[in-house]
């Protein structure tokens, strides 16, 4: 069966380490939350706010060898008075998991966004 997690983490700055940053520890976390093998990851959706556009969010995850995953990055809308250098993760997973099993992960400054899910 096919499930979606989701995650949130903001960024400090606009900076290629910055993004890369965030991006490998919420990808991480996800990880290691949902005991997910890298064969089991079908894809994985990033957006970034408009004000981070220092690195792809999607970089982190070939720096820790997801290479053979399809991935896709792009820019969250940009509504009035949002969270700013949010980074977003939708990361679809073959899993026998129930959708309440599923852990999805807020960090940091993007648990306002789901409290009910923040680490």
């Amino acid at each position: 069966m096919l499930r979606g997690i989701r995650g949130a983490v903001t960024a400090k700055k606009n900076s290629k380490d910055e993004i890369i940053k965030a991006s490998t520890r919420l990808l991480s976390e996800l990880i290691s939350k949902n005991n997910l093998r890298i064969e089991d990851i079908a894809s994985i959706f990033f957006t970034a706010t408009a004000d981070l556009k220092a690195e792809f969010p999607a970089k982190a995850a070939r720096l820790i060898g997801l290479d053979t995953i399809p991935l896709l990055c792009s820019v969250e809308i940009n509504v009035p008075k949002s969270l700013k250098k949010c980074i977003r993760i939708l990361m679809l997973v073959n899993s026998t998991k129930t959708i309440g099993q599923i852990k999805h992960i807020y960090l940091d400054g993007a648990q306002v966004l789901r409290r009910e899910f923040s680490s």
